[in-house]
Order: C-alpha cells, then sequence, then structure tokens
C-alpha cells in the first residue's frame, strides 16, 4: 500500500506520519522532498516547488521502496504551492509549467492508493510563527481542497480522505482508512 500525506506546512504531517510508522513497522517513510533538495533555496518560488514536485513525483514512481510506503507530500502539493503563489501574487501561473506539473502529478498519483489530506481546521488550529509566510500556507492549503475534487489529477481508483482531530484522531482515521483499502483490496 502506497499512502501519501498531504496539506501545507505546518498542518501536522510530520507528526501524523512519524506515529503511523511507530505502529506500522513494515512501512518505509518518505520525507518531505524538501529535505531532498538543494537548500540554498530559502524563498518559496515556482521553480523550487517544481524541483520538489518532481522529487515526490519521482519517488512515487520508484521501486526501491517496496510497496508498503508512506510519503510526507506528494506532487499534489506543490501543484497546490505553484498555483497558490500565483493566485497571492496577483498573476497567472505560467502555463507549460502547470501543464508538466499537473501531468507529473496525475501519473505519480496513479501509482498511490490512498491519499490522506490534512486541512487546516479553525477548531484546531496548530499555530506557527508569522515567519511561516501564513498566507501562502492559508492560500495552498484552499488551492490544494480544490485540486483533490479534480478527476483528471485523482483519477478513478486513488481513495482521498481529509483527516482532522487531534493527533489521536488522526492517527485513528488514517489506520481506519488504510485498514479499510487493504481489506477492500
Amino acid at each position: 500500500m502506497r499512502i501519501v500525506v498531504s496539506g501545507t506546512h505546518a498542518s501536522g504531517k510530520s507528526t501524523l506520519i512519524a506515529d503511523f510508522a511507530m505502529r506500522h513497522p513494515e512501512f518505509a517513510v518518505l520525507p518531505d522532498p524538501f529535505e531532498l533538495i538543494d537548500d540554498s533555496w530559502d524563498t518559496p518560488s515556482a521553480a523550487m516547488f517544481m524541483a520538489q514536485l518532481r522529487v515526490a513525483a519521482q519517488r512515487l514512481g520508484s521501486d526501491d521502496e517496496g510497496e508498503s510506503l508512506i510519503a510526507e507530500r506528494g506532487p499534489i502539493d506543490f501543484l497546490a504551492y505553484i498555483l497558490a503563489m500565483a493566485e497571492l501574487s496577483g498573476t497567472t501561473a505560467d502555463g507549460d509549467l502547470v501543464e508538466r506539473a499537473m501531468a507529473l502529478t496525475a501519473d505519480a498519483l496513479g501509482r498511490v492508493d490512498l491519499l490522506a489530506v490534512l486541512p487546516l481546521t479553525p477548531g484546531r488550529p496548530i499555530h506557527v510563527g508569522d515567519d511561516e509566510q501564513l498566507e501562502l500556507r492559508s492560500a495552498m492549503n484552499d488551492v490544494l481542497l480544490e485540486l483533490i475534487d479534480d478527476p483528471d489529477l485523482i483519477g478513478d481508483r486513488l481513495a482521498v480522505c481529509e483527516i482532522t482531530g487531534d493527533p489521536a484522531e488522526r492517527l485513528a482515521a488514517l489506520e481506519e482508512a488504510a485498514g479499510m483499502l487493504r481489506h477492500d483490496g
């Protein structure tokens, strides 16, 4: 089973994945692609997000990790960041870049069984500092929630679930979603 945990920055992805991995050591954990790219980028840009999108797509296409994996972020996260940045700047994202990003995202998600999305929830906010680019965080969240409804990206076999709640509730929801897929598969 291949699981991708998606969400804007500081939405609880790392915590959920760590909790899941402790209870399911048979799953390989793929870290946030940001950790795997050149760290000279300190300011978000379309190029930085496209580089992360490529890493996220490539590793989902590889069989090196086996079939049981949980990945922090998938290409859909970085597509959402690219679109959110354009929205915030009041411009249109580069059409060729978006077209390539959408194709890579759709192809990679075709090899994923479960997309677990952690939306920002006002009732259970995760507090972050002002240095966390709060406008981009919020805009990416909104774009991501729109993208998960796009059948051209998601296809017809990928299970998508939105997971909210405290860490224990999130873990239980992820385990339930994964368990249902194992039972159905």
